[in-house]
């Protein structure tokens, strides 16, 4: 059963987000953190939403600020706006009585996830796919030194989708990834963590993923891929990808 709701964040902002109940009672839930340019109900998302349900757990999505359904401009998101907005979730989530919770992040949402149970004692296990670690690092990657000077000026990226205008979003989204290197961060986390990420993944290095996992202090697993790109784009390999998280979540959720 789906329930659409709004909730607020610590400044206020509107969050929009669905939490979905399986048949039987639970006392067990697991928040979904989505990718970047993304939205509650990525395909991610609601494959792990049926699944999760489907084992008898409870899911919760939103979407991050300036994104799907929920207040503000994406051009003045930052990843300090979007872990607030994870820390509301989860604080949402266990007021109406789920003892045990889990974290799972998409990407971006992966970043998000990773500083958000740093923070925290509550999060019983965390489940990633082909997380960020340091943003910053991939937006140089990504963009160049002259992409990232012209971002600096005038505010605006190149269009991520393939369209030919340019896209706002303020320059201080990158400044503030600086801030949010997520190695020493990880090195806090004792819940038992799962990664999976394609060795051909585009967008995210994998020396991320194998830096994250030596820094995880709890039980932990990286799932390589060896032909998955960062969408999982082939079927087996988005197949083995959400088994695998479901797996985690499940077992960890109902054993603990």
């Amino acid at each position: 059963m789906d329930e659409p709701l709004t909730f607020k964040d610590e400044q206020g902002h509107g969050i929009s987000a669905v939490l979905s109940r399986p048949p039987q009672r639970s006392t067990a839930a697991v928040v979904l953190c989505h990718g970047f340019l993304s939205s509650k109900n990525s395909t991610t998302n609601k494959m792990l939403t049926r699944m999760v349900n489907e084992a008898g757990l409870v899911t919760f999505r939103f979407d991050f600020f300036g994104h799907g359904d929920s207040e503000g401009a994406f051009e003045d998101i930052t990843v300090s706006l979007a872990a607030g907005q994870a820390h509301a979730a989860v604080a949402l989530v266990r007021s109406q009585g789920y003892d045990r919770v889990g974290l799972m992040g998409s990407s971006f949402g992966g970043l998000v996830a990773i500083l958000t149970t740093a923070q925290r004692n509550d999060i019983a296990c965390l489940a990633l796919k082909c997380p960020v670690v340091d943003f910053g690092e991939e937006l140089r990657l990504e963009f160049g030194p002259g992409e990232l000077a012209r971002w600096q000026s005038t505010d605006t990226i190149p269009n991520l989708s393939g369209g030919p205008a340019r896209v706002r979003l303020k320059y201080g989204l990158y400044e503030d990834c600086l801030q949010h290197v997520a190695y020493e961060p990880a090195s806090r986390i004792v819940a038992p963590t799962l990664i999976v990420q394609g060795a051909r993944d585009e967008l995210v290095p994998l020396h991320q993923s194998q830096r994250l996992l030596e820094a995880l202090r709890g039980p932990k697993r990286l799932d390589l891929l060896p032909e998955a790109d960062h969408q999982f784009t082939r079927g087996e390999d988005f197949r083995t990808m959400t088994a695998a998280i479901t797996s985690w979540l499940v077992g960890h959720l109902r054993t603990g």
